[in-house]
């Protein structure tokens, strides 16, 4: 009988658990999941569900294979760890050798859009981590993941409060992805029957301007909000002025220099075609989220 029992890594983070969410509700029997995840205690209601929960930590490489051991098709979520003095490479490295050696034969990877040639400051953390998955040998589905659509919750709220939205994307267009969507097509990579291997874009569909994006928004909300438009450099001043850590500054001046190169402005149907549904788009995004801005 053919094995087709799925691992989900990093199940204990949000979008671990809406990939298991979606499994269970796909109808996955729960005894042919397994989720790992740093602390165990946090996966005690799956658990309770029947799915075999294991602790694995990337940084523990030898710790991975009896972790990963028994599942036929093993989801790598890309670690959160892109401040200073992490290896995101490394970590993922150790995951997709563990994945071997206990015998998987398909990988899903969570990726970004066109890691060669992106400005996005930890793109070189998913080119050399989908390399590695390539090089394993075994099937894999790398899922390059759009900007979510909720991490425009962590600047329009201010943007709002203050009517501008200070921007260094230029005339650049963009298409998100719903975070929940990027659950679903884990799922459905996970729930596949093939083994053959594909490198997939996950979009919305739209691409917009950041004047586009900012009339939806105050569409939908009612509130105004202008674009104003500045430089690199001056949207890093007032970061760095903000008192942001460097990184994470680093993040935000990079994602809008990636705007303005073109290099979130795709526009495809992998989702549809991997998930059999359309994904949300951003008005819905802004609809469900309008108490939020």
């Amino acid at each position: 009988m053919t094995n087709t029992t799925v691992l989900v890594t990093g199940a204990s983070g949000k979008l671990g658990r809406e990939t298991l969410d979606i499994l269970l509700a796909n109808g996955k029997p729960a005894e042919q999941i397994i989720a790992t995840t740093r602390a165990v205690e946090k996966l005690s209601d799956y658990a309770e569900k029947g799915v075999t929960v294991r602790k694995a930590d990337f940084n523990d490489p030898a710790s991975l294979p009896d972790a990963f051991a028994g599942a036929a098709r093993i989801a790598i979520i890309s670690t959160d760890a892109i401040d200073p003095g992490t290896d995101r490479v490394a970590q993922h490295a150790a995951a997709v050798e563990a994945a071997r050696k206990a015998g998987a034969r398909h990988l899903v990877y969570t990726s970004l859009p066109d890691p060669e040639n992106s400005k996005i400051s930890f793109a070189p953390d998913h080119l050399g981590s989908e390399k590695a998955v390539i090089a394993s040998g075994l099937g894999y589905t790398i899922l390059r993941n759009s900007w979510y659509q909720e991490n425009l919750l962590m600047a329009l709220p201010h943007a709002f409060s203050q009517a501008v939205w200070a921007s260094a994307a230029g005339n650049g267009k963009q298409s998100f992805i719903g975070h929940e969507d990027c659950a679903r097509a884990i799922a459905a990579a996970l729930l596949a029957n093939d083994d053959h291997s594909s490198i997939l874009t996950l979009n919305d569909g739209e691409s917009r301007t950041v004047e586009e994006i900012a009339a939806l928004a105050s569409e939908v909300t009612g509130k105004p909000l202008k674009v104003e438009h500045i430089s690199a450099e001056a949207l890093r001043e007032g970061l760095v002025g903000a008192g942001l850590p460097p990184f994470v500054v680093d993040l935000s001046v990079s994602a809008d220099e990636n705007i303005r190169a073109g290099g979130f402005d795709i526009v495809n149907d992998d989702f549809e075609k991997l998930t059999g549904r359309k994904p949300r788009p951003l008005r819905a995004f802004f609809e469900e989220n309008k108490a939020a801005f």
